[in-house]
This record gives C-alpha cells, structure tokens and sequence, in this order.
C-alpha cells in the first residue's frame, strides 16, 4: 500500500524535512483490524499532547479524518503516523506557525512467536542507559537512537526484548514496550517523567486494572524491587501483553494478574 503525505500518496519528502534533518517531530505506531485503529483515541490524545509540548501545529481533525482512511484501506496490519516540523532553512531555528507534514505508512500485521504470549519472555539487560530529560520524558518523539544503540545488543533468539535503565539505575521500559511488575496484589510500573516513553497500551492497562479496582501505582523502581516481583510483563500497543520469565540471574513465573490482563488487553487488540 502506498504512504500518504498530506493525504497524498507519495513515496519520498523533501531532503529539507526537520524529521531527518533532527528528529524534529512525533510518531505513532498503530495496530489496525478490520479497517479499524486499535486505541486511537489514546494514540492521539498522545499525539496531541506531544504537539502541544512541542509546539508542532497540527489539525487533529485532519488527522483523524486521515487516520481513518488509511485504515480502512489497509485492512489488517499496522500503521505508522509521523508528524515533522515539515520543512526547514538552516539551522535550528523554527517557523513557529509552519503546518506540520503527515505521513502515513502501512505495513502487515506484526509477527510474533505464539510462545512469547504464551510460555513468556526472557528480557537482555541493555547496558545502554536512557538519558534524563524531563522536557521529551514520555513522548514517542522522533530520535529514538538509544533504542537503536540498545537493540543492537543482542541477536540471539533466546531473548524477545531489552531491558532499559536510567542514568540512575532505575528500571524504566524495554526497548520497545512498558514494564510492569506485580508484588503483593500491587500492580507497579515506572514513573516517566524523567524519561522513557508512555506507551498507550501502558495507558490503557492502567485504566483497566483501575475499573477492576486493583490497586496501582506509578514510581520509581529499582532492580532490587524488580527481583523481588511475583510477576513481570511487558506490553505495547501492536503485540499486547507478554509475560516475562526471566532476565539476567532474575526469573518469575507467569501469574495470575498477568493472565486476567493479558485476556482483557487480547480482546481490545483483535476489536
């Protein structure tokens, strides 16, 4: 299927774009069933915040309005929404009221081993750290490169996904997804405002386990709590929830609290 740019089918932008010049923009990766957009109402309430905290200008009803097209025509598979600065003079100063540019690319649905929803994961210890950076902490913004730099450590099929730390040594998220952990019935995940990405199916686990009234929290977690967890998992928007069995010296069985949100987060995904 072709990508779109400004609602045009298009395959190339223009060398001058602020996206590849500097990462000056937002990203949305978006599992699509049926011609539907899973969870875009949390994709772009995303979205939007990101722009505001940029100060991207865009139309979200125009967005929207895209969005919708483009799934319906993808069918199954999952969708990419970009949003740049759109062209630039040199240099790193902005045209405050320049229209942002939307591309939209479409590829087919992710594959991923049945085992790593059913039997779980074992996690790679990334020795990259993730800088501290209130300003961009919890956007999904263009430059991702230490999550390039970090799944560059392992090749192997032993493990599914990277385990990522702050400066500090806190646990923060893995290379492509959130962490939760669960300890005494308390279902916990990083606090993310120093940095990471706060993914929307993150989101939206949070707001179900709150309709189950099972109790939350959002903080700080170090690896000493991360060993001593019950359970472990990770999630995103594209492949759910995965279990986590192990990571380095630590490993947990797959539990109950996983499995329950696990088939919640699985109807949501296949609508």
């Amino acid at each position: 299927m072709h990508s779109w740019v400004d609602g045009q089918p298009a395959d190339s932008v223009p060398l001058k774009d602020r996206g590849l010049a500097y990462g000056d923009g937002l990203f949305e990766t978006i599992a699509v069933r049926a011609g539907q957009p899973v969870l875009l109402d949390r994709h772009l309430q995303r979205l939007d915040e990101g722009c505001r905290r940029l100060a991207l200008v865009a139309d979200p009803v125009v967005i929207r309005s895209e969005v919708l097209a483009y799934a319906a025509a993808l069918g199954d598979g999952v969708l990419k929404l970009i949003l740049t600065r759109g062209d630039s003079l040199r240099g790193y100063g902005i045209n405050p009221g320049a229209p942002v540019r939307r591309i939209l690319q479409g590829n087919p649905p992710a594959t991923y081993p049945h085992a790593h929803a059913v039997d779980g994961i074992r996690l790679f210890a990334c020795a990259t750290r993730l800088a501290e950076q209130p300003l961009l902490a919890g956007l999904k913004h263009l430059n991702r490169l230490e999550q390039v730099i970090a799944r560059a450590e392992w090749q192997d099929a032993e493990h599914a996904e990277g385990l990522m730390l702050d400066m500090s040594g806190r646990v923060i998220e893995g290379v492509f997804s959130n962490l939760f952990l669960v300890r005494n019935g308390l279902l916990l995940t990083a606090d993310l405002t120093r940095c990471g990405v706060a993914g929307v199916m993150r989101a939206e686990i949070l707001a179900q386990a709150d309709g189950l009234g099972l109790p939350v929290a959002v903080a700080d977690i170090d690896l000493e709590q991360l060993q001593q967890a019950d359970e472990v998992f990770v999630c995103n928007s594209v492949y759910g929830i995965w279990p986590v069995r192990g990571c380095a010296g630590m490993s947990w069985p797959v539990g109950p609290l996983t499995r329950k949100l696990q088939g919640i987060v699985r109807a949501l995904l296949e609508i």
